[in-house]
């Protein structure tokens, strides 16, 4: 990293930036907070609604081997829907829990990827301002670039995606469930020159990490408190039925069968560290060393990464035994597949029951969460090693109300049927 790039080692499985959207339509609490639906591409409720697309082509299509951490690209992603200027202009931008910067492609865009909806043009709307290169926010983005005295910024992916724009205020609008608005001003990026694996429906990027200019830490002060929650449906949820994120008082997860563990601070504020201690397939404890000892902060949970990625060792102590609990012969003799651990079945395994340790908090995952159908007859188990960090991916995190509370920096997990709330 240097000190005009912002690195975002969150975003390893960018080629499935097409998969999920999140329609923002924000339901105003009386405490101040408020919650948003998210909604997939494949919903009705979707403007990129298809309906001549059928589930498993597309899934086909996306398909990829271990290397490229590619387990099922359709339901991977979550894309939220904003409006912002004045006029407003819908957004929807992929909702990021391992980056900060909120930002979208602007006119002029000559060095941008495809996108089928309108380009915010800042030209067009009152509201837009441009952030001088002295002001706090300029200092907060880490840009260290400045063009006539305007603040502009390099933001770079770990994917090798990059924007490149000026950092600017507008106004963003959110309409909620009873046609409620919910308006503020934040500081986000005007991209004039962005690249990567993107596909033409998404349309930037919301960041919702812990950074200082996250979407979290800018509205935190308006909504009474730095703090969220998703509830994320499950993968081949019926594509009718949104699942939700709050944000700010009444978004904390409270009540029975709530357990939680301690959020990691680091030097690198964006991730929401947390420390895995071992996994255990059934009754067998996988400890996340073979030594015995773990980093605090060893992983970070990811809202734009589907799998669950671990160190390669712990990956292969934990396949082995995941195997060893199958009553079935891995799939051997099909190129697609890779090195991945997949199995030939028409529905989903019966088990094994996998118990995510985490320090203070154990989180148990079904068959709904560790096999993934990339597919039809074949599931895959949807944890990945990697010769780089730990990432607890939202394919883990779904049917769990998990809250980021960042007032008491805590990690918290309830089990939850998402489909209801």
């Amino acid at each position: 990293m240097t000190s005009s790039v912002m690195f975002h080692p969150c975003f390893l499985v960018a080629s499935i930036l097409s998969n999920y959207f999140i329609g923002l339509l924000a339901t105003a609490a009386s405490n101040g907070g408020f919650t948003v639906e998210l909604i997939r591409p494949d919903s009705p409720k979707s403007p990129f609604y298809n309906a001549n697309k059928t589930f498993t082509g597309r899934l086909n299509k996306y398909y990829p081997n271990a290397l490229q951490s590619r387990v099922i690209a359709y339901k991977g992603q979550h894309l939220m829907k904003v409006s912002i200027g004045t006029p407003p202009v819908d957004i929807y931008g992929i909702a990021d829990t391992g980056s900060d910067l909120v930002w979208t492609q602007c006119v002029p865009c000559d060095g941008c990827y495809n996108q089928i909806g309108p380009i915010f043009d800042p030209l067009k709307s009152s509201t837009y301002s441009d952030f001088y290169c002295e002001s706090e926010q300029c200092r907060l983005i880490n840009t260290g670039t400045c063009s006539q005295n305007i603040c502009t910024y390099t933001y770079a992916y770990a994917d090798s995606s990059i924007t490149k724009g000026v950092l600017a205020q507008e106004k963003v609008t959110m309409t909620s469930n009873s046609g409620q608005t919910v308006s503020l001003d934040i500081a986000f990026g005007c991209g004039h020159n962005n690249s990567g694996i993107f596909n033409d429906h998404e349309m930037g990027i919301v960041g919702l990490g812990g950074g200082s200019v996250s979407f979290v830490s800018q509205i935190g002060s308006t909504f009474g408190s730095k703090r969220f929650s998703h509830c994320l449906l499950p993968f081949g949820t019926d594509p009718s039925i949104a699942s939700k994120i709050s944000f700010g008082n009444g978004s904390e997860v409270v009540g029975d069968g709530v357990v939680s563990t301690p959020l990691v601070s680091k030097e690198y504020k964006t991730p929401y560290f947390v420390t895995l201690e071992g996994i255990s397939v059934g009754d067998t404890y996988v400890p996340f060393n073979s030594l015995g000892m773990v980093s605090k902060g060893n992983m970070f949970l990811d809202s734009g990464t589907p799998p669950t990625i671990v160190p390669q060792d712990f990956y292969d102590r934990l396949a082995v035994e995941v195997q060893k609990q199958i009553a079935m012969n891995p799939i051997r003799d099909d190129p697609d597949l890779g090195t991945q651990l997949c199995y030939r079945t028409k529905s989903n395994l019966d088990g094994p029951i996998l118990t995510v340790h985490f320090e203070g908090a154990n989180v148990q995952l079904k068959p709904i969460h560790t096999f993934i159908s990339p597919k039809d007859g074949v599931y895959c188990f949807a944890m990945q090693g990697s010769n780089g960090g730990g990432i607890y991916g939202n394919f883990a995190q779904a049917n769990f109300l998990i809250g980021f509370d960042m007032e008491t920096m805590m990690l918290s997990f309830m089990p939850t049927d998402c489909t209801k709330q």
